[in-house]
C-alpha cells in the first residue's frame, strides 16, 4: 500500500508517530519518501539517532509547526499521504492556555486541510481522542471541532479526489503524559493518587493505534470517523497492576476531566456502523455517498438507535493481571 509513496506525519516524533514511522520503514521498505514534520527540535535530533537517513535514506526530518500555513504547503508539496497528529493534548495546560489550545488544534487543522487541497496530497487521516465526544474540557473541544473541520473538508474538495477522515481511540498504552508511564514514575516515591475510584478509560496499544491509522488510509472512502472497539480499565487496577505496595491516596478529580470516557454517543448511533473490528460514524450529509455500495463492501450493519460506546459501560474489560502483562510487553519501563 504505502510502496513508491510519499508520506508526511505532523507531530511525526511523538509516541504515534515514532510507532507508525517503526512500522512503515519495516513493512514497507520501498516507500518513496517519510516526512517527520514537528517544531520539537530535540525530539527531532533523538529520533534521528533512531532513525537515521544514514541507514533509512527515504526519512526526512522537517522542522516546521502546524501553525504555519506556508510551511506546511511547502512540506506536503510532493506527498500522497498525510497522517495528521500534532495537536496539544494535555487537559490541565489547555485550560490553562486556551488560546495556544485553540490555534494549534483548530487552526493547525484548518491549515493542514487547506495545504492537503492546494498541494495535490491524496490522502488525509486526523487522529482524535475519546475526549472529542461529548466533551466538558478545552482540549476536547478544540479535537471535536478538528473532527468536524476535517470531515466537511470533503464537502469542499470539489473535483479533487483528495479523501478525508479521522480515526477517533482512547489512552494510548504508554504514550507520552499518559497515566502508565506517571504511575510508574510515582511508584518510585511509593505513592499513586488516585482521582476518583470509579473513574475508567479505554485502553488501546500504540500497535493497534498504527493499525487503525493504517486501515483509514487504505479503506476510508472521506467522511468517516473510525472507533476501535478496545477494552477499558480501571484506573484503580491500573495503580494496582503497578504498585501494589504503594498507597494510593483519593485525590479528586481535576477539571476538565470525566469519571468515564464516551466515543459513540447515542446521538451518534443514527449514522453509526459496526464494521467488526472498528465501528464508523458516517457523515450525516451522504449527498456524495452510495451508502448500499459502502454496506456491502465493509459488511456493514447499522448499530441500534440509542447505542452508545462508553467506557464504564463496556463490555470488555482489562484486570489487574493482564494489564500488568500489557504493561511488561508494551511499555518500555523497568518493571
Amino acid at each position: 500500500m504505502l510502496n513508491n509513496k510519499s508520506i508526511l506525519i505532523t507531530g511525526g516524533t511523538g509516541s504515534l508517530g515514532k510507532a507508525l514511522t517503526k512500522r512503515i520503514l519495516t513493512d514497507w521498505p520501498n516507500v518513496k519518501r517519510l516526512v517527520i514534520f514537528s517544531r520539537d527540535e530535540q525530539k527531532q535530533f533523538l529520533m534521528e539517532q533512531e532513525f537515521p537517513a544514514s541507514k533509512y535514506p527515504a526519512i526526512r526530518y522537517f522542522i516546521g509547526d502546524v501553525r504555519d500555513y506556508e510551511r506546511l504547503k511547502r512540506a506536503f508539496t510532493g506527498v500522497d499521504y498525510v497522517i495528521h497528529a500534532a495537536a496539544m493534548k494535555h487537559v490541565h495546560i489547555a485550560e490553562y492556555n486556551p488560546d495556544e489550545c485553540v490555534k494549534t488544534n483548530v487552526g493547525g487543522a484548518e491549515n493542514v486541510i487547506r495545504a492537503s487541497l492546494e498541494t495535490n496530497v491524496d490522502r488525509v487521516v486526523a487522529l482524535s481522542t475519546d475526549k472529542a465526544c461529548a466533551p466538558i474540557n478545552l482540549y476536547g473541544a478544540t479535537k471535536l471541532t478538528s473532527d468536524k473541520l476535517f470531515i466537511s473538508a470533503n464537502n469542499i474538495k470539489g473535483v479533487n479526489p483528495i479523501r478525508f477522515s479521522v480515526v477517533r481511540y482512547g489512552n494510548v498504552m504508554g504514550s507520552n503524559g499518559s497515566v502508565i508511564p506517571f504511575f510508574l514514575k510515582k511508584r518510585k516515591e511509593g505513592v499513586l493518587p488516585i482521582t476518583d475510584p470509579s473513574m475508567t478509560r479505554f485502553n488501546i496499544s500504540l500497535d493497534e493505534g498504527v493499525n487503525m491509522v493504517l486501515y483509514a488510509l487504505e479503506h476510508a472512502w472521506g467522511g468517516e470517523l473510525f472507533v476501535p472497539k478496545i477494552p477499558s480499565y480501571r484506573l484503580v487496577d491500573v495503580a494496582e497492576a503497578i504498585g501494589p505496595e504503594c498507597e494510593k491516596p483519593i485525590v479528586g478529580v481535576r477539571p476538565g476531566e470525566k469519571i468515564h470516557e464516551e466515543m459513540i454517543t447515542s446521538s451518534d448511533s443514527y449514522n453509526t456502523y459496526d464494521l467488526g473490528k472498528y465501528f464508523v460514524i458516517l457523515p450525516s450529509t451522504l449527498s456524495k455517498w452510495k451508502l448500499d455500495d459502502f454496506i456491502k463492501q465493509f459488511g456493514a450493519t447499522k448499530v441500534p438507535i440509542g447505542f452508545s460506546y462508553n467506557s464504564g459501560d463496556n463490555t470488555e474489560w482489562e484486570t489487574v493481571d493482564s494489564l500488568r502483562e500489557l504493561i511488561k510487553q508494551h511499555v518500555d519501563a523497568d518493571f
